[in-house]
């Protein structure tokens, strides 16, 4: 879940709340029994079949589906790790390191990382990195949101505006990121629980999906409460603020709140330990999820030497996407586009997930009864409002949806 609060879902919210204050949080809060009921299931599944989720689609639904979900998978992940190694090479350049330098040593401490040889120290070096985010905290305290905005905004939500949606769209693809259901569902089965852990897997993910939504929450009330109040935009309906158009811009809004040099270290920490262990997650989610499709060994407690083909489609995706950052711009338009991305992968994920819940799983913890229609009510509205706020993006340009027409703009 820290993971899923990554370089790209701090962009989204960043910019949300910089061009329509506090109106996307309600959002965000609706969002948790979402998430968690999504991420419950992976633990479920993983727990009473000790299967994959790639492996189980396979088993179950044959080769077309499994392929057709690896390639959403490869899609969602290089897209994630593009986000994650923007958000790396933006820090580096606020200090002043060239990309040629900060790229590099990113992807080469993420495969030493994982090289380690046991899927708990991975696990432990993953969260302790995580917990940087705890920074954005911080910094939305210190920003002192006005709560009378914020009780404005919430209630003023401009749904017949389209950019308003298509930066929905992005959050909500934000929040679900399809790797994430792939990530949690292999490493309960590579950390081998038993039925007996399943009451704490189950508290320990809620914990999570509240905490994530709670973080990427904080960077929007940070972002409203600071460049939003700039642009005059709490509780005031008549239009959007200024647009963000790097993650430098990002941090030199919020850290003048806690003085230059203390404000960057604290917005860096929480970036950097966003995209790092977002793009361990990520990369170890498509080795896992091709894994267990293709039918080849995987797992952490397995030497490169034995599983080749599970450390080989890591190495290559961190490598390869690295490099392709080192080439490109860094555009927060391309970050939120790929967030929205996830949202148009939603459907398939979330769908594939609760078929797998209704027939692979025992017969007494089944999704079945009045809980299968709230997961299917409440994924249905989720995926509903992804699509349609990222279709209205497909009827404009998408620099002006993103930042806004006029000087502003692209």
């Amino acid at each position: 879940m820290l993971a899923d609060t990554d370089a790209g879902n701090v962009v989204a919210a960043a910019q949300a709340g910089a061009r329509w204050g506090y109106r996307l949080l309600p959002l965000l809060i609706v969002l948790i029994p979402m998430l968690y009921m999504v991420q419950e299931l992976t633990v479920r599944l993983g727990i009473f079949t000790g299967r994959g989720y790639g492996e189980l689609i396979r088993e179950r639904f044959g080769p077309a589906w499994a392929g057709l979900a690896a390639a959403g998978l490869a899609v969602a992940t290089i897209s994630s790790l593009i986000t994650e190694f923007t958000g790396v090479a933006g820090i580096g350049e606020l200090y002043g390191l060239s990309r040629a330098v900060t790229l590099p040593m990113a992807a080469a401490a993420l495969l030493a990382i994982v090289l380690t040889g046991s899927y708990r120290r991975v696990e432990r070096i993953a969260i302790f990195i995580g917990l940087f985010e705890l920074a954005f905290f911080v910094v939305a305290w210190t920003a002192r949101p006005d709560p009378s905005a914020m009780i404005a905004d919430s209630l003023s939500p401009p749904l017949h505006d389209r950019e308003f949606l298509y930066l929905a769209a992005a959050i909500v693809g934000a929040v679900f990121n399809p790797w994430m259901v792939f990530y949690q569902q292999s490493a309960v089965v590579d950390k081998k629980l038993q039925p007996e852990h399943y009451g704490s897997a189950r508290w320990d993910t809620a914990c999570g999906a509240v905490l994530t939504q709670l973080l990427t929450a904080a960077v929007l009330v940070a972002a409203a409460a600071t460049i939003g109040n700039r642009a005059g935009i709490p509780g005031d309906a008549s239009g959007p603020g200024k647009a963000l158009t790097s993650v430098g811009e990002i941090s030199q809004a919020l850290v003048a709140l806690l003085g230059r040099s203390v404000g960057r270290l604290v917005f860096s920490m929480g970036v950097l330990g966003a995209s790092l262990v977002a793009a361990i997650v990520s990369s170890l989610a498509l080795a896992w999820g091709l894994g267990e499709m293709a039918g080849y060994r995987r797992s952490l407690e397995l030497s490169p030497f034995k599983a080749p083909w599970f450390y080989g489609p890591y190495g290559a995706c961190l490598a390869g996407c690295a490099a392709l950052v080192w080439l490109v711009p860094d555009l927060v338009s391309l970050t939120i586009a790929a967030q929205v991305v996830n949202a148009f992968l939603l459907p398939l994920v979330v769908g594939l997930l609760v078929a797998l819940a209704v027939t692979a799983l025992p017969e007494g913890r089944r999704l079945r009864g009045w809980y299968l229609w709230a997961v299917l009510t409440v994924c249905a509205a989720a995926c509903l409002l992804g699509l349609s706020g990222g279709i209205s993006g497909l009827t404009e340009p998408i620099g002006r949806l993103v930042f806004g027409s006029g000087p502003s703009g692209v």
